[in-house]
């Protein structure tokens, strides 16, 4: 068993890694291990062989980010989804805090450095209100997510009761910088994620079906695609695609690596729960191409493949990635705590998703953030929410209807299993893991602990297996920067304060290319950092660059102006949408409001 800890010391070392964008230095080759799935659900993804440090790669090929431009939306939870529209060279951001669209001019951005990208801003922002009501009258929620193709600006929304069917709104006029409504379709509940193809000719929609706060309500999770007719105006209805089609197949899809957590049997609230596939599945964020969608299915850590020419849908389990052999700190103890530990897997429950090709050939990438399910319903006191069968009561949230969430600790460990030997070292007790993986047989007891996430970006290809995965590159290259601030929450500083919870969680995902290479740019929600790789070869991908625009002084928090906080969605503008010339990387910055213009210079 091999649970030693590495102290900052050790990972000093670290630091002289190449983080100009020359690569990882060549010994840390068994990063390629990190595709072995878990012993519960086996998909055959054994992962490519990782990074092994590209020596003598050229600076040529690497790339240099600078803040060039930034905007504050004013708000906590504004700024969480942007989007960029080439003819006017306009940023688009989401605010859910005033359940509007910022509208942000980008046409004057320069290659200048900003000075001081912490404390100032240096765009204009303008706003467009959105409607309370759809076309068709019914009253709607906030809005989710926004996506561009050419003058077409589409909005999803939720209904204000998010159980009920959501809309997509559009917009056009964007050329002329001044967007006008023309019509909302309705599609499924609770709309998170859209994306137009690249052809411009289909809006797809994942609608992610949310339960309500005591789950007696539970629509089913699906997939929405909007035609958009010659006119440049949506079809008037959405071709709603079910999934009810794989309620009897949880067992294969399980076996695949796939994990459901749901309270079925249970009694919530005086009601019995009974969740079928469809209602548990719960279609996150969606990458196009012209003839496929590929759809996250976070929770259950899965990914749903849309056809789009005859709607027809697959869907594939993900499985689990081994820790053993890697480096994980799961210990919050102030200090930078790495050990490898048997008996210890991630669940990838990826978030952001997109897809590049190479050799004519899509690939995907996808940032593993990973998440737990947690709802809580309203009762007035802790008699009243036993009475309702809740498992805890919270002054501030409330009754807790369901979690699957606990920690290696409360884990009932089979006699000789991994799990024991983990618990018995006592190092990493407080880790939050799934209590729905790793009891396999259905006796109460448990044989590995499953973790939320796998602190990674992973490449796939379009059958599902591992083709390249970050293994712990995320974490021990921001404890090498960062020393024990590293793994800090997204609204306080204070250093390895989520080192048992998802660790750097990488949210915000997407890819571009300069200069001939293709990049992969992945933001870390809770340090608010961003990693860049080179995957012009996805089976030969290596570190290019990590940059973070945020000031760590222990002690501050989102009250405070100390940067940019908790990168919620990545745009790529290729240098020639841009008005400096150069490559962008536009960052919504989800908690402090912030939208951050980087410029990416070829080396």
């Amino acid at each position: 068993m091999n649970h030693s800890k590495f102290k900052l010391a050790l990972l000093a070392v670290v630091v002289g890694l190449g983080l100009s964008g020359c690569g990882l230095d060549g010994d840390d080759g068994e990063i390629g291990e990190t595709g072995a799935q878990g012993p519960q659900g086996d998909t055959g993804s054994d992962g490519a062989p990782g990074s092994d440090g590209q020596d003598g790669q050229d600076a040529s090929t690497g790339v240099s980010l600078a803040v060039v431009a930034r905007a504050s939306l004013g708000a906590s939870g504004a700024a969480e989804i942007v989007q960029y529209h080439e003819a006017s060279q306009t940023i688009y951001a989401t605010n859910s805090a005033t359940n509007s669209i910022a509208i942000i001019a980008a046409d004057g951005v320069t290659s200048v450095e900003m000075s001081d990208p912490i404390n100032t801003a240096n765009l204009s922002v303008t706003s467009l209100t959105l409607p309370s009501e759809a076309a068709d009258g019914i009253a709607l929620g906030g809005l989710t997510s926004i996506a561009i193709s050419g003058d077409l600006l589409a909005v999803a929304v939720s209904a204000a009761e998010k159980t009920d069917n959501g809309y997509v709104l559009f917009y056009n006029g964007l050329d002329n910088g001044a967007p006008v409504f023309i019509d909302s379709v309705e599609v499924g509940a609770l709309p998170d994620s859209i994306a137009f193809t690249p052809n411009g000719g289909k809006l797809v929609v994942a609608n992610e079906g949310e339960p309500n706060s005591d789950y007696s309500i539970d629509p089913e999770g699906s997939i929405s695609v909007i035609d958009i007719l010659a006119s440049g105006e949506p079809e008037e209805v959405a071709d709603t695609v079910s999934l009810a089609s794989f309620n009897d197949q949880q067992s294969s899809l399980s076996a695949q690596g796939m994990s459901f957590p749901n309270p079925s049997g249970r009694t919530i609230n005086g009601n019995l729960i009974e969740t079928s596939v469809a209602q548990d599945l719960e279609p996150e964020y969606v990458t196009t191409t012209d003839s496929t969608a590929y759809i996250t299915l976070q929770e259950n850590n899965g990914l749903a493949i849309l056809n789009l020419d005859d709607l027809s849908v697959s869907i594939i389990g993900l499985g689990f990635k081994n820790w053993s052999g890697l480096n994980i700190d799961a210990q919050e103890d102030g200090t930078v705590s790495f050990g490898q530990y048997e008996g210890l897997y991630g669940v990838y429950m990826p978030d952001t998703i997109a897809n590049f090709e190479w050799k004519d050939a899509t690939f995907l990438i996808t940032a593993n953030e990973g998440d737990a399910r947690e709802y809580f319903f309203d009762v007035e006191d802790e008699a009243a929410c036993t009475a309702a069968n809740g498992q805890d009561f919270d002054e501030d949230d409330g009754c807790l209807a369901f979690t699957d969430e606990v920690k290696v600790e409360d884990l009932n460990a089979e006699p000789g299993s991994a799990l024991e030997a983990l618990q018995a070292i006592g190092e990493i007790d407080d880790l939050r893991v799934t209590n729905a993986l790793g009891d396999v047989d259905g006796d109460g007891e448990y044989t590995e602990a499953y973790a939320y996430g796998s602190r990674s970006f992973t490449i796939w290809d379009q059958n599902g297996l591992v083709v390249f995965d970050s293994g712990d590159d995320l974490e021990r290259i921001t404890a090498s920067i960062h020393g024990e601030a590293f793994n800090n929450g997204d609204d306080e500083n204070e250093g390895d304060s989520r080192s048992e919870n998802k660790g750097p969680e990488p949210e915000a995902l997407t890819v571009g290319m300069v200069n001939d290479r293709m990049y992969a740019f992945v933001g870390l929600e809770r340090m608010g950092g961003i990693f860049v790789y080179d995957i012009t070869n996805p089976y030969n991908a290596f570190f290019a660059d990590y940059v973070i625009n945020r000031n760590l002084t222990e002690g501050l928090d989102a009250g405070d102006v100390i940067g940019d906080l908790a990168p919620e969605s990545l745009k790529f503008v290729p240098a020639e949408q841009s008005a400096s010339g150069n490559a962008l990387l536009v960052v919504g910055n989800e908690v402090s409001g912030t939208v951050t213009v980087w410029e990416v210079m070829p080396n």
